[in-house]
């Protein structure tokens, strides 16, 4: 079996180890520079202290006349013993020229020869130096007496390693006092801001942090759907390869606002909502979006997570089975009017009306075949032709004729293969649609002009390089407020749920570098015209 093995230590418990090491070392080598920095300055201290005492007993009238008495001693030693517990040094000895001492905080030692050097002081220079002496190793200085110009005595003042060793002591006392103080501030205040750092990531490790950005970064543009992150100032944080694909933005699009970015209004305000958003549908001038936000929660607002998915192909063929799906209810119900028609021609027959039979059959088969053959002859697109014949069918099961305008003309051939016929059944699909719908009339209003038939006009027709196609309808018309309101996803005279189709026209003709516009007919009615050109892009530029 084996041994289970140790988990590194996390990311924040590394900074925290490195961070006391380092606090420590700094403390550690401040008070090694504050120990040496205060040694040498109390040398120096002691050093000017001696030479101050050493001088002023040189120059003092009563050393100077007691050096010229036969006991210098007697008058001296109660002098310098005062002068020394005065000024805080360890000795001041007062000795005769050659070196014998006169006076001595150790009684015992007057008369006895100074240890340490004197040359220098005989020849009347006053110097410092450190040496050992009866009392111990001290820092001392040597100033020669003078009077009238002659030495007559030299002065040593000096202050013991051992005393200067006892005040730096109280000083390292005080400053490893300071030392700890500070490493223990600085431990703490890491220890705060590491266990910040040890929530922000989870309590994990360099390795396992490193190991989850490079799974983050591939999943991120792994990823087909569109995967939008933003910020709690609602700028973009995070952006996959998907949403600036979807979106169209550039992939440098991060840090900036979401407003700025020229999104359709209804997305942008959908990507600004504080609630969340679970698959809502969205037009750009492309695409047909399903859009998804969650804010991210911790305490304060964090941002948003937005997904998208492109449902451009998917709301195409929700479109062609919707058309599809109108064909078979048409085809049903013309099944059924034919078979009453042909039971009425059978019973005429059983009558012996033969006559009569014929004539309904005839008139029924002339007014079938009259619309065929005005749509084959004038469109010889077949998808085209298939869909004015079904959107016939099914605007008759409505109560509204649908006409095919005198000046249509699309020959065969004339469509260049760039241009998809799916987009051509959306734009002229839907505006027959609407056209219809508009023609029965708001809910409670009768059907066409003065009570007349309700009726819609497709004109398809090729004119130059372009192709138009436009549908014009009886009905009550739209206000001149609404006219560019109509473009725009969910607007609908005819409740929640709608108003899909005339944003998918737009956009379509978008896609197709084309234009679509809609004018109020006179006495009533909307005219919607879309113009689609037929050379390729580059040909027109």
């Amino acid at each position: 079996m084996h041994p289970r093995l140790r988990r590194p230590r996390s990311l924040a418990g590394q900074l925290f180890a490195m961070q006391v090491v380092l606090v420590a070392a700094i403390v550690a080598g401040f008070a090694l520079f504050s120990y040496v920095t205060d040694r040498a300055q109390a040398e120096e201290t002691a050093r000017r202290q001696s030479t101050a005492t050493a001088i002023a007993v040189a120059k003092s009238p009563s050393v100077i006349e007691a050096a010229r008495g036969t006991n210098p001693s007697a008058r001296l030693q109660p002098y310098a013993e005062q002068l020394r517990r005065t000024t805080g040094v360890t000795f001041v000895v007062v000795m005769a020229p050659d070196g014998t001492r006169w006076t001595h905080p150790e009684p015992g030692e007057i008369g006895r020869t100074y240890l340490g050097h004197i040359d220098r002081a005989q020849a009347g220079e006053t110097f410092s130096e450190t040496h050992m002496g009866v009392l111990g190793p001290s820092v001392r200085t040597v100033t020669p007496v003078y009077d009238g110009g002659r030495i007559t005595a030299l002065v040593s003042a000096g202050i013991t390693i051992d005393r200067i060793s006892e005040q730096m002591r109280k000083q390292v006392t005080a400053l490893l006092g300071m030392a700890g103080a500070a490493l223990a501030l600085g431990g703490a205040g890491t220890y705060v801001i590491n266990a910040r750092l040890r929530r922000h990531t989870h309590g994990m490790n360099a390795a396992e942090l490193s190991r989850m950005h490079d799974y983050h970064q591939a999943t991120l543009h792994a990823v087909r759907e569109g995967l939008l992150m933003l910020d709690g100032r609602r700028r973009i944080a995070l952006v996959n390869d998907g949403a600036c694909e979807l979106l169209g933005l550039d992939p440098k699009v991060v840090g900036r606002p979401v407003d700025e970015l020229g999104l359709p209004p209804g997305l942008t305000g959908a990507l600004l909502a504080s609630e969340p958003r679970v698959d809502e549908l969205h037009l750009t001038a492309d695409r047909v979006l399903v859009v998804s936000t969650r804010p991210v929660v911790g305490g304060e607002r964090r941002g948003t997570v937005v997904t998208l998915r492109d449902h451009t192909e998917l709301q195409a063929l929700t479109g062609e089975l919707d058309s599809e799906r109108g064909f078979t209810e048409a085809l049903r119900a013309q099944a059924h009017e034919a078979a009453n028609r042909l039971h009425t021609v059978v019973s005429l027959i059983e009558l012996g009306r033969a006559d009569e039979a014929v004539e309904f059959a005839t008139a029924e088969l002339e007014l079938a075949q009259a619309l065929t053959d005005r749509v084959v002859t004038a469109v010889a697109e077949p998808v085209l032709a298939a869909l004015l014949l079904g959107k016939a069918a099914q605007a008759n099961e409505s109560g509204v004729e649908l006409v095919l305008a005198d000046d249509s003309r699309i020959d065969d051939g004339v469509l260049p293969p760039w241009l998809p016929q799916r987009d051509l059944v959306t734009i002229l699909g839907n505006l027959i649609d609407n056209a219809v719908e508009a023609a029965q009339g708001t809910p409670g209003a009768p059907r066409g002009p003065a009570g007349g038939r309700s009726r819609v006009t497709v004109t398809a027709r090729t004119r130059g390089d372009e192709l138009v196609l436009r549908v014009t309808d009886n009905g009550p018309g739209v206000r001149p407020g609404d006219a560019e309101a109509v473009f725009e996803r969910g607007w609908s005279t005819r409740g929640p749920g709608r108003g899909l189709g005339l944003a998918l026209v737009r956009q379509a003709a978008h896609r197709n570098r084309g234009t679509v516009e809609m004018t109020q007919v006179p006495g009533g009615g909307a005219e919607f015209t879309v113009r689609l050109p037929l050379r390729p892009a580059e040909v027109t530029a």
